[in-house]
């Protein structure tokens, strides 16, 4: 097979992770961006990159030294590591007990498989590169199941088989797709699936100027989570509370009056957990993850501001159903855009702003008379923080959201998190992060005003260990208050993910 040669810098695509790198590595990466959020593509080799030296991989040194890090991180809390208890005969630890000891043979083969998976022609015009993940995740939850997670039991086991195209023609356009074999786009007890969550065009306009346009499905340029959201590249194995927890907006109907509103937010005494777990299919949260939409994107770069701007076919709070082409509304599109602005090579800050309608075309029969989509609409404004210093990494994002309700008027909510990710060796690092939102008051249909949500806080901590370049494994602990009725407002969750790319 034909080398792959060294790209251009102008003309490389922007690729997900960043493997083990230093910190100074990272930064220079990230800085590539040119406002588009990353593909979520593996990086084992990225198109026209050289293969990891051998030199730069941490020297294994087995399973032993595994089990000392967890004892280090939990050494008080043998009760969050007897959690996994129903995972013990699952083959996520059956996997990484085989990958700890074999971790250096290991990177020979992956070293293979990827030289097997890059495709370049005679004239190095056209360079493809198939690459991927295989991921492995196990939950002890409580119910009803918090956040995008789909069970009625209080285990879960969630494997995903992820593929990545990427493919370079000339110096000035690049096609990436992404398709997943799973039990769901979000974590599932639900039979297999395959799906092609992305599949865009890229052509680089101007490439000295760095601007660029973006066609296809592909994840929003809101925010800088969804650039980092990866299983990789993600120091946690959950999102963050704005991405993934759901509040009363339903899209399939509008609400009649401000009692049924706010029985859909279950925060009164009547409230049942059971009613609560069989409506999560219906409810929304702020920003559902990466938002995979369809449209266009504009980005670029002018010194050490960076823009984006896009035009997509639902809202950040939509569905993943709505996502697929079969349900796209241009007559009614979502705008939205980020500017980041980088003072140096360690921070990056952003602002952001999204608007368009929330709700589905066929909500429209429970509308107000003489109302239609373009009246509900969902409205929100953010700012994130980037910050990376030796070993340390700090990510913060700030959500303000209003839902325009059908007979209630506007429903505003805030939510918001801070983590931090410290390196303690090349292979362990640990993480923190705290996540709360908070709810406006509407008119309740009884003189009075009262939230249309509960208001939640959680705090997430979550190890990592990575065997080699291409073995991680994660744990994951949170601790959740959510005021429930009749149920604790206190829950705990704990979850683990083994993640092999290739």
């Amino acid at each position: 097979m034909t080398p792959l040669p060294v790209a251009p810098a102008s003309c490389r695509p922007l690729r997900r992770g960043m493997g083990i790198l230093p910190m100074s590595e990272t930064v220079r990466h990230t800085r590539s961006l040119v406002g588009f959020p990353r593909p979520a593509t593996n990086t084992s080799n990225p198109i026209g990159h050289k293969k990891h030296q051998k030199s730069q991989k941490p020297e294994p040194r087995g399973h032993s030294d595994f089990c000392d890090s967890l004892c280090f991180l939990w050494p008080s809390r043998p009760s969050v590591l007897r959690a996994f208890s129903p995972y013990s005969s699952h083959p996520l630890l059956l996997l990484l007990l085989f990958f700890a000891p074999c971790a250096r043979a290991s990177d020979d083969f992956f070293d293979r498989l990827d030289t097997a998976l890059t495709f370049t022609t005679a004239d190095a015009r056209v360079r493809t590169h198939l690459s991927g993940t295989l991921e492995l995740e196990g939950y002890a939850l409580p119910q009803p199941s918090p956040g995008l997670l789909y069970t009625s039991g209080h285990s879960l086991f969630n494997p995903r088989l992820t593929l990545f195209l990427d493919s370079q023609l000339g110096p000035r356009v690049y096609l990436f797709a992404q398709a997943r074999a799973d039990r769901g786009f979000d974590p599932a007890a639900a039979d297999p699936e395959f799906r092609l969550d992305e599949y865009a065009l890229r052509l680089s306009l101007l490439p000295r100027a760095r601007l660029h346009l973006q066609i296809g499905k592909f994840a929003t340029v809101v925010g800088n989570w969804v650039a980092r959201h990866g299983s990789w590249s993600d120091p946690f194995i959950t999102a963050p509370l704005p991405y993934e927890h759901l509040t009363a907006i339903w899209h399939t109907q509008a609400p009649r009056n401000p009692v049924q509103f706010l029985n859909w937010s279950h925060q009164r005494p009547n409230s049942t957990s059971g009613g609560e777990q069989a409506e999560k299919i219906l409810r929304n949260p702020i920003i559902w993850g990466p938002s995979y939409t369809h449209g266009a994107a504009l980005a670029g770069t002018a010194g050490r501001l960076d823009y984006a701007a896009e035009l997509k076919s639902a809202a950040l709070a939509s569905h993943p159903d709505d996502w697929s082409a079969g349900r796209t509304r241009w007559s009614h599109p979502t705008v939205s855009a980020r500017a980041g602005f980088r003072p140096d090579a360690r921070w990056n800050l952003g602002l952001s702003a999204s608007t368009g309608p929330y709700l589905r075309a066929s909500a429209a029969p429970t509308f107000a008379p003489g109302r239609g989509l373009a009246d509900y609409r969902q409205t929100v404004l953010a700012a994130d923080l980037g910050f990376a210093w030796h070993h340390w990494q700090v990510w913060a994002e700030v959500f303000t959201a209003r839902f325009a309700v059908p007979r209630i008027g506007n429903a505003d909510t805030t939510a918001y998190y801070a983590e931090a990710k410290y390196k303690f060796t090349p292979r362990l690092s640990g993480a923190l992060r705290w996540n709360q939102q908070l709810f406006a008051t509407i008119p309740d249909g009884r003189g009075g005003r009262a939230a249309w949500g509960r208001e939640v806080w959680r705090l997430d901590a979550a190890p990592a260990w990575r065997f080699t370049a291409h073995i991680q494994f994660k744990l994951q602990y949170s601790l959740r208050h959510d005021p429930v009725p009749a149920q604790p407002a206190t829950t705990h969750l704990a979850a683990a993910q083994l993640t092999v790319r290739f």
